[in-house]
């Protein structure tokens, strides 16, 4: 997909999909499929479940799952939780 930039490293601040979405059903399921196309370059992405074309909107647009805002607060040490307060030692 192309990316329209403002310069280099610098985030995007509009991004333009066509977005397609079906359902394909199977023997015992119905699964929902989607396809994005660019419409500046015509590149189509495919997805086979609708969690993947979430997981890449938010990757594209830079924002973060609450499942993976909270695996990270999990990790990130937290800052003065042990300090005493009111006193130096």
């Amino acid at each position: 997909m192309t990316q329209e930039r403002q310069g280099a490293g610098q985030p995007q601040d509009y991004v333009a999909y066509l977005l397609r979405l079906w359902r394909e059903k199977g023997r015992k399921t119905i699964r929902w499929r989607a396809s994005l196309e660019d419409p500046h370059s015509g590149e189509k992405l495919g997805f086979a479940h609708l969690d993947e074309l979430v997981a890449f909107l938010r990757q594209r647009t830079g924002q973060v799952s609450p499942a993976e805002s909270l695996m990270k607060a999990e990790r990130t040490p937290k800052m003065g939780s042990e300090s005493k307060e009111g006193g130096s030692e």
